[in-house]
């Protein structure tokens, strides 16, 4: 009985590991339109995962531009989180937002080939990223008004869509360019998949304890060590 309490154990442990570090980028090098709302959107497919989300964070390098007129938002699964708001707009001196350029551009994280320096993150050391400052910024931000969190619970497989507008013509030295983005997803199996892990490793524990052949085996196995311990 203690084996198969042990065996279980190690059952569920493992069927609820996480699984880090799964990294997708897309590089469109596209020019956002300056001042249009109609903006511009890039897809990325993930596909082949059989887990179930528990976090995600967003990487962007973008170019040029005036941060302050940026507007962006991520989509998967018809759900929506707001990434950037026009940051700095309401803060005290900056009316018409942030007149910094750019965000990323650095090698700060490595994911699969494609450096970043700018991250967003529901636990992003540099608080929200309305109030960030820099050109480019940089660092791991919350994101401005929306949380990531919000895709927490779903297969991961499919579309995720990047929504880009400028809000005001002119600023900066020219159009923004979404240079690159990627997705970091952080996933654990779907619980269907657990349970039939489950099931399957008890009915084979059960099977096996079952056989006399294998009964037999380690009784003799069990003997053969009690003799060798009393003769040492």
């Amino acid at each position: 009985m203690r084996t198969i309490k042990t065996f279980l154990a190690v059952l569920l442990v493992s069927g609820a590991t996480s699984y880090g570090g799964i990294y997708f980028n897309s590089a469109p090098g596209a020019t956002i339109p300056d001042g249009n709302p109609g903006g511009y959107q890039n897809s990325i497919n993930v596909s082949g995962l059989n887990y179930s989300t528990t976090s995600v964070l967003v990487y962007l390098n973008i170019t040029g531009g005036y941060n302050g007129d940026l507007y962006a938002y991520l989509n998967y699964g018809g759900t929506s989180v707001l990434l950037l708001n026009r940051i700095g707009q309401t803060l005290p001196g900056t009316p018409f937002g942030s007149s910094t350029a750019g965000f990323g551009g650095g090698s700060t994280w490595n994911n699969d080939g494609t450096t970043y320096s700018f991250r967003l993150s529901d636990t992003g050391l540099d608080g929200n990223v309305h109030a960030a400052i820099g050109s480019p910024v940089a660092g791991s931000y919350q994101p401005d008004g929306g949380t990531l969190s919000s895709f927490n619970g779903a297969n991961p497989n499919g579309n995720w869509t990047i929504y880009f507008a400028d809000m005001a013509s002119g600023g900066g030295t020219g159009p923004s360019t979404l240079a690159s983005w990627g997705l970091e997803i952080t996933a654990v199996p779907e619980p269907a998949n657990v349970a039939l892990g489950i099931f399957g490793g008890v009915f084979a524990l059960i099977v096996t304890f079952r056989s006399a052949r294998v009964r037999a085996l380690l009784r003799g196995w069990q003997v053969a060590a009690s003799r060798w311990v009393d003769a040492v």
